[in-house]
């Protein structure tokens, strides 16, 4: 009999508790792994949702790290613990799902990279959008863009402004983007203002590849409803996903045209709604099980994070420059 791989979730707030239950499901339903434990740096929310789900409560990693008593572990505390916490997990020998950004730094996710690829470990980053339904359903029919616009808009939410909007919601179309294109950046420009922080809420980058793709980026957390949309033209075709109602549009140049018809074939459909947190901690324990690479690798969350903090730096310095005219 397989034995069962030991799970346990770091920072078990909003995002992780979210985990702790899908781990204890997987658990539940014998899926191969077991949740042995919760760690939040407030007991009172460890030990809430510890009670919960019927594992125990730990307000210190480290306490789980000593004397292998796990296998995986889900990365959820704030941004700026994320490479100490998944530093010390790897060197322990653990599987790291981290959630996004990866770390604060480039530096600090090299590191992370390199640790995991030294001990052999899979290192995973949470990039929620790569297991929406909507996503898996049509990503493989983009071959060879050439034009891509996202536009991803929130209400304003106490929770996550300790980063500027596009490291909270841009880095996710970067995400997205990334592979598809697969081509250096040979030219960026940004800009963005401050409404309701002190940082960045409002952020729009336009991204030109070697290839000659040219995506078009805008995230703002000030909007009054959400919006989750990504279009891509390529040749003869044009494709549009909007993350929240699971909805595609699919556009083709008609071949052979027919004179007095409309030269375009549209077709939209919806897929059914999934969960994408399940999708994505199942893809992550099965990497774990036949030691293969993750859907999102470290690599991949690093070269988003280097974009998010480049288009941040050149805000800033747009900024820095109006103040002083």
């Amino acid at each position: 009999m397989t034995k069962k791989l030991r799970a346990a979730v770091i920072g078990v707030g909003y995002l992780g508790r979210f985990h702790a239950q899908k781990y204890a499901a997987l658990s539940a339903a014998h899926r191969g792994v077991e949740l042995v434990g919760v760690v939040d740096a407030h007991a009172e929310t460890a030990q809430r949702v510890a009670k919960e789900l019927g594992v125990a409560a730990f307000t210190e990693y480290r306490e789980l790290l000593a004397g292998g008593k796990i296998d995986l572990v889900s990365v959820a505390s704030t941004t700026e613990t994320h490479h100490a916490v998944a530093r010390d997990c790897l060197a322990a020998g653990v599987h790291v799902l981290a959630e996004k950004p990866i770390t604060v730094t480039v530096a600090q996710a090299d590191e992370l990279i390199a640790l995991a690829d030294a001990k052999h470990l899979v290192l995973q980053v949470g990039h929620l959008e790569r297991f929406n339904p909507a996503w898996l359903a049509v990503k493989d029919q983009i071959k060879r863009p050439v034009f891509i616009e996202a536009h991803r808009m929130a209400p304003f939410k106490a929770r996550g402004i300790d980063v500027s909007v596009v490291l909270d919601l841009m880095i996710h179309d970067l995400d997205l983007i990334l592979p598809l294109v697969v081509s250096p950046v040979a030219d960026l420009r940004a800009s963005g203002v401050s409404v309701l922080t002190d940082g960045i809420d409002i952020a729009n980058a336009r991204i030109e590849f070697a290839n000659g793709c040219v995506a078009n980026l805008t995230a703002s957390r000030t909007s009054t409803a959400s919006l989750r949309r990504l279009r891509v033209f390529q040749h003869h075709e044009y494709i549009s996903v909007d993350f929240g109602d699971r909805r595609i549009g699919i556009s083709r140049r008609r071949e052979a045209l027919v004179e007095g018809e409309e030269p375009i074939d549209t077709e939209t459909f919806q897929q059914a709604p999934g969960d994408a947190l399940m999708t994505e901690i199942e893809a992550f324990v099965a990497a774990v099980t036949n030691g293969t690479a993750p859907v999102v690798s470290g690599r991949e969350g690093r070269d988003a994070l280097a974009i998010a903090l480049e288009i941040d730096r050149m805000i800033a310095a747009r900024q820095n420059s109006l103040s002083r005219s």
